[in-house]
């Protein structure tokens, strides 16, 4: 099939690549976010596909809004069979849906119905899920709501971050995205209505969710700290500014702190939660780069009863 590929971040390359090297398919050229403010010196800078492409020679389109009459007058123009999506980061309109004869195709990181929508890897982490994994679908006008063609399922180890879970879901999910394409092409493949039950939701994860609450159990602050690594990132308020929580684990047998309370002991940080305390291991003060824990702890000096959190 004659594809156009749309995606924007690093996690979308995998899949590029896997469709690139498929020797049953063209991609004829590739659709993602306009080139955005990255670095301290805010330039522009093109996504990690728009980058992929550049290098494979793939024509890129960059239309600020999949609506833009441009942008649909040359992908009318291409005729894609099929266009495979992987967080591409825009609403498609039905205009440009109904492009390509064998529609848009989503690879999408949950087993749906379960984690609809902009975050399901951090939802999933964050909710204690044991399993999840990836589904490629039909996208229609509804939430990730379209019919499957194909899941994979995956893990999620104890101590996975969604950066973790993201990366393995990312190739994973390459070959089963190159693997639908094969199935509709050859028609070996159908989709299949999405049942009405068990569909949960995973709205994008913002500053204000990733704020960690002392008062909740010590399982709870671990996930939100995993499931906010690498972003937005977990923090919290120390002495009136931010405290990125880069990595921390439960204690089990520690349960003489209050919540937020910290005890700082020669190599380690322990912080009090509404269970048992859990143990601070990296940590990123405001402005600075990730550190050791204990090494923060010493800088600062932290006096008896001193307390994270607002």
């Amino acid at each position: 099939m004659k594809l156009v590929f749309a995606g924007t971040p690093e996690v979308a390359v995998p899949a590029l690549d896997a469709l690139i090297a498929s020797d049953r398919h063209e991609v004829a050229a590739v659709v993602t976010r306009p080139d955005a403010p990255a670095g301290r010196g805010r330039r522009l800078v093109a996504s990690p596909v728009a980058e992929r492409a550049a290098e494979a020679g793939i024509e890129v389109l960059k239309p600020v809004k999949p609506r833009d009459e441009e942008f649909l007058a040359r992908l009318r123009e291409i005729a894609p069979d099929c266009c495979p999506v992987v967080a591409y980061g825009a609403l498609l309109p039905e205009v440009a849906l109904d492009v390509p004869a064998r529609g848009w195709v989503n690879l999408h990181f949950s087993l749906l119905p379960a984690w609809r929508g902009a975050a399901p890897v951090q939802h999933a982490v964050m909710a204690g899920d044991e399993v999840t994994g990836a589904s490629t679908f039909l996208i229609e006008q509804g939430l990730d709501s379209g019919p499957v063609y194909g899941v994979l399922t995956e893990e999620i180890r104890p101590t996975d971050t969604s950066g973790d879970l993201l990366t393995r879901l990312a190739f994973a999910g390459a070959g089963l995205l190159a693997a639908t394409m094969d199935g509709i092409e050859d028609g070996t493949l159908h989709a299949v209505q999405q049942p009405h039950g068990g569909v949960t939701l995973a709205p994008k994860i913002t500053v204000e969710d990733a704020q960690v609450n002392w008062s909740a159990p010590a399982l709870r602050v671990d996930r939100v700290v995993r499931g906010c690594t690498p972003a937005p990132g977990a923090w919290t308020l120390f002495r009136g500014e931010r405290l990125k929580l880069v990595q921390a684990t439960p204690v089990l047998d520690r349960t003489d702190l209050a919540p937020g309370e910290l005890s700082a002991a020669k190599n380690n940080v322990y912080v009090g939660t509404g269970s048992h305390a859990v143990e601070l291991l990296w940590v990123q003060p405001q402005g600075k780069k990730p550190m050791k824990a204990a090494d923060w702890a010493r800088g600062v000096r932290i006096v008896h009863g001193e307390l994270l959190g607002s």
